[in-house]
Formats: structure tokens, C-alpha cells, sequence
């Protein structure tokens, strides 16, 4: 009987380690930004919960000041209201307050923007990401390019795929083929859409990632993923019925992963995805679990 239950507490703890190392997705319940998985999304991680520090208190006093204006200057208990209309010491306060409070959080954010924006000179990888109702099509740009397109994963598509595992492929969020890259390297991001076609949003939550694509002009962006797993964004500008339907994922695996994709990918799109996954969706290890762990 301890037996068995031990195995079944260890079943249960492999597979919390397996859905967070394979799968970042929005949760049932999320109150929180999603996990960083890059140092942009560390620092807007901080930044979201060092602005909280004066969003709770501000809020929390107006609320207390609106409380108390109602209650001790209602017309009951305040029949002669006063004609005061100046206090030189509550004018200074009320300036100076939030020009303290706008210096506070202006500062960190522009370091924030300035991380953003930089783009690193000597990218590692640069892909070219490309919107269109309702699908991504990606380009990898090199030598010998790479291309193809990123589709929602159908329900009847997944036992062939072999994707039938909900938590680490979640239904509305799994496409048929995920965007590789190398972990701990620099991606380089161009995002565009067709040129007839709408507007439409590049969103990757865990990276920070978030940039418009819009038909006839090339925007730019990078991230660096700190953490191989898969995981998933959608389109984040309303850009037809089918908008809800349009998702981004992204695989990030070791470099002599990555590589050997690449070349395979070049030839036999399908062949390399199955082999990735064969490589990467195997059970959960104990270095697994300590790199979701960190």
C-alpha cells in the first residue's frame, strides 16, 4: 500500500514538472503575468509588482478619502458647507505627490523600454514572422532559408501529429508546426503581415514579447529564451472571426537540437518535427524538474 501510494505521489509530482517544463500557457484562475522565461520578461515582471507598490496604497487612499468626504461633510452632518478655497500646504502636497511618484516609475521604465527596443547587434538567429487570416508563416533567414506555415492544431489532426497530450499541446493554443529556436541564444524577430491583408499581433507572454504586424511595413523585436519548453501566445490584435484562432508557439531546444532540426527541416518539414519530439517530449527527468525548479 506505501508502495503504491509512493508511486502515485511520484507520478502526480512528474507530471507538475513535465506540464511546467514543456508547456507555459495561461493557467485557469491567472491573477499573475504568465513566468518569465527571458531576462525582458523578468524585468516587466518586476516592474508590474514594483508599480503595484503604488498602485494598492494610491488606490487605497482615495478610496479611504472618498469614504470619509461622504460620511463627515454629507449634508446631514454638514448642513453649512465651507467656503474655503485655498490651503497652500494641500496644493504643494497634491503637486509634488505625484510628480515624486511619476519621477519613480518614468525612471525603471524607460530601462525597461531601452531592453525592449535595443535590439542585440550580432543576433543569433533572425526569423521572419509573417500574419495572415488566420495563420503565421515563419522564414528562418539564412543561407539556405527555412520556411513554413503555423496553423492552429485541429482536434482530428492531433493523434496523427502526435499531440494527443492536452497539457503540453492545450487545445486553441497547439499548432501543427511550432516556431524552433535555441535556448540561451538571441532571436532576432521580423513580424509583418501580407500586403492585402488586416493588422494583426506577434504576443509571447513568457518572453515579453509583444509587436503589431502590419501589412506593408517590417517591425522588429528580440528575445533570448532562458529555459527549453514549449510555449504558447496568440494573435493579439482583432483581426477577423477567426482571431481567436490564430496561435504562436514556440519550442525552444538545446543548440545541437536546434541545429539538427534545421538541417532536417530544410528537406522533410514533417520528419524534422517528429524527431524534435521524439528528442524533446519523452518523460520527465530529475534535470528537468531542477530546471523548472531555478
Amino acid at each position: 500500500m506505501i508502495k503504491k501510494a509512493s508511486a502515485v505521489l511520484a507520478a502526480f509530482a512528474t507530471s507538475l514538472f513535465a506540464s511546467g517544463a514543456y508547456a507555459d500557457q495561461p493557467k485557469p484562475w491567472q491573477y499573475d503575468l504568465q513566468d518569465a522565461a527571458s531576462p525582458v520578461m523578468t524585468d516587466i515582471r518586476w516592474f508590474e509588482h514594483y508599480t503595484l507598490a503604488f498602485i494598492v496604497p494610491i488606490t487605497i487612499f482615495v478610496l479611504l478619502l472618498l469614504i470619509v468626504v461622504v460620511v463627515r461633510f454629507r449634508a446631514s452632518a454638514n448642513p453649512v458647507p465651507s467656503k474655503t478655497s485655498h490651503n497652500t500646504a494641500i496644493e504643494i502636497i497634491w503637486t509634488l505627490g505625484p510628480v515624486l511618484v511619476l519621477l519613480a516609475i518614468a525612471i525603471p521604465s524607460f530601462k525597461l523600454l531601452n531592453k525592449e527596443l535595443i535590439i542585440p547587434e550580432k543576433p543569433d538567429v533572425t526569423v521572419k514572422a509573417t500574419a495572415t487570416q488566420w495563420l503565421w508563416s515563419y522564414e528562418y533567414q539564412q543561407e539556405n532559408p527555412v520556411s513554413f506555415d503555423s496553423i492552429i492544431l485541429k482536434d482530428a489532426d492531433r493523434e496523427a501529429a502526435g499531440k494527443t497530450d492536452l497539457a503540453k499541446y492545450p487545445r486553441l493554443l497547439a499548432a501543427d508546426n511550432e516556431l524552433v529556436v535555441p535556448v540561451n541564444k538571441n532571436v532576432r524577430l521580423l513580424v509583418t503581415a501580407a500586403p492585402t491583408d488586416v493588422i494583426h499581433s506577434f504576443a509571447m507572454p513568457a518572453f515579453g514579447v509583444k509587436i503589431d504586424a502590419i501589412p506593408g511595413r517590417l517591425n522588429e523585436s528580440w528575445f533570448l529564451a532562458e529555459k527549453e519548453g514549449l510555449y504558447y501566445g496568440q494573435c493579439s490584435e482583432l483581426c477577423g472571426k477567426d482571431h481567436g484562432f490564430m496561435p504562436i508557439a514556440i519550442r525552444v531546444v538545446s543548440e545541437d537540437k536546434y541545429k539538427a532540426w534545421l538541417a532536417a527541416a530544410a528537406t522533410d518539414l514533417t520528419k524534422a518535427n517528429k524527431d524534435l519530439m521524439a528528442a524533446t517530449d519523452g518523460p520527465a527527468t530529475v534535470n528537468v524538474a531542477q530546471n523548472v525548479a531555478q
